[in-house]
């Protein structure tokens, strides 16, 4: 069935704004659909998902849609919508322009020169290249550069993950276990899940399976104080409560009142009481000073490039310049730094990002433990084998695209020596406060 022609007008539109990466997609995106409430709930899927192939293909779709020297956004946007929703649902082509996309969509991308066909700034495919090698990183371009599945958190308080498979069988949605993460699941389409019971009651919740495996791997048991530093909307911090049994205490640190506002919905639907949000100024806040040395466990899922996320925010590869990663990776030490002094002794401090640069992982781990005798740092194979997860990994956790159908995550964590005392809190501190992941 073909689309009205408002999607095709209204896609240009919108495409428009967001190339010039003054603002997030998906935030362009929802301004535009409120200021357009006439778009019923196709048209939207379809202008969506033409923006964000776009953002996926931006190199490849620029280099052909240049007849006359200069870009046209008509073509970009028929490559976009072409790809989203296919050639026959395009309504009001002439014959030129359906010859052209067709093609287009016949091309083989393998044969392309590498900038075409890995969609991405030439700062990060030499970074890329560099740190994996042409052949993997190419792989790796072409896993970020296609749309990631839909990812579920069964909420163990309220169900078992077999049943739900069940119930959402009878929507009907189909959906598979996860390999890794031992409450996922995958969907195999991306159904409107809002008015589904299951989703209403709490008992499943979005959440990729990476992210599911860093919150897996801090090991939260029942009773435990534990401490989600860079909370944000609390997806991680509502996988550990109930990892914890709705038990012990559990805070949910963020400098974003309005990122904690998001978890107070999610938090009434999951049933944990245990969850206690926390606003706070930055990571030398007193809030934080009060509990330096008492805390079991802490998450810190810091603020970085996102460039693990390139399958669901495409746009942000292209709005980040190489010079914020050295930027992120001075944010990253000093949030580390300040959340470590939470931990007691023999407690665990997990470190992550949904980066795939070393300058964001590797290096911000290891410039850690050489500035922290205290600590000692626990292989990714030996934590692991603790939660029973089933992942092939050396001292940290890498996550890739094309290797795990994962977002891209890093994970290391650091254990403070049994006899190791807490570092008093600096109280002429005021470094980068923490934040949510991207």
């Amino acid at each position: 069935m073909r689309l009205p022609p408002v999607v095709l007008a209204s896609a240009e539109e919108v495409l428009r704004e967001i190339l010039r990466f003054t603002a997030p997609a998906d935030t362009t995106l929802s301004r535009y659909f409120k200021d357009h409430p006439r778009l019923g709930g196709r048209e939207r899927g379809a202008i969506a998902e033409c923006v964000y192939a776009v953002l996926r293909n931006k190199n490849f779709f620029t280099e052909f849609s240049e007849p006359n020297g200069g870009a046209t956004m008509r073509r970009l946007t028929l490559l976009g919508m072409a790809d989203a929703v296919g050639i026959e649902a395009l309504p009001g082509l002439t014959d030129e322009e359906v010859e052209w996309l067709k093609r287009m969509r016949d091309i083989d991308r393998s044969l392309l020169h590498k900038s075409l066909r890995t969609n991405m700034p030439k700062w990060l495919w030499e970074k890329l290249a560099e740190q994996y090698g042409e052949d993997e990183a190419l792989q790796l371009a072409d896993a970020l550069n296609t749309p990631a599945p839909l990812d579920l958190r069964v909420n163990a308080l309220k169900a078992d993950r077999d049943k739900v498979i069940e119930q959402l069988a009878q929507a009907p949605i189909a959906a598979t276990a996860t390999p890794f993460a031992p409450l996922g699941l995958r969907v195999l389409k991306k159904p409107q899940l809002q008015n589904l019971p299951l989703f209403k009651e709490g008992a499943i919740e979005v959440q990729d399976e990476g992210s599911q495996v860093l919150a897996q791997i801090l090991g939260a048991r029942r009773g435990e104080m534990v401490v989600d530093f860079c909370a944000g909307a609390g997806g991680k911090t509502l996988a550990l409560g109930a990892q914890m049994r709705n038990t012990g205490r559990l805070y949910a640190f963020d400098v974003s009142e309005k990122r904690l506002a998001k978890l107070k919905p999610r938090l009434a639907r999951s049933g944990l009481s245990n969850v206690h949000p926390v606003a706070i100024a930055h990571e030398r806040d007193a809030k934080i000073k009060r509990l330096a040395g008492k805390i079991d466990r802490v998450l810190v899922d810091a603020p970085c490039s996102g460039m693990g996320t390139l399958r669901r925010n495409p746009d942000v590869k292209w709005r980040q310049p190489v010079e914020a990663i050295a930027e992120m990776h001075a944010k990253q030490v000093s949030i580390l730094d300040g959340a470590a002094r939470l931990v007691k002794a023999g407690g665990r401090l997990v470190y992550a990002t949904c980066s795939l640069l070393k300058e964001e992982n590797d290096a911000v781990a290891e410039q850690f433990i050489a500035a922290h005798p205290d600590f000692h740092l626990v292989p990714m194979s030996q934590v692991l084998a603790e939660q029973k997860i089933d992942l092939d990994m050396g001292d940290y956790l890498k996550l890739l695209p094309h290797k795990h159908q994962t977002d891209g995550f890093f994970a290391a964590v650091f254990e403070r020596k049994p006899m190791a005392k807490a570092v008093p809190a600096d109280e002429s501190g005021d470094e980068a406060a923490p934040e949510t992941a991207d």
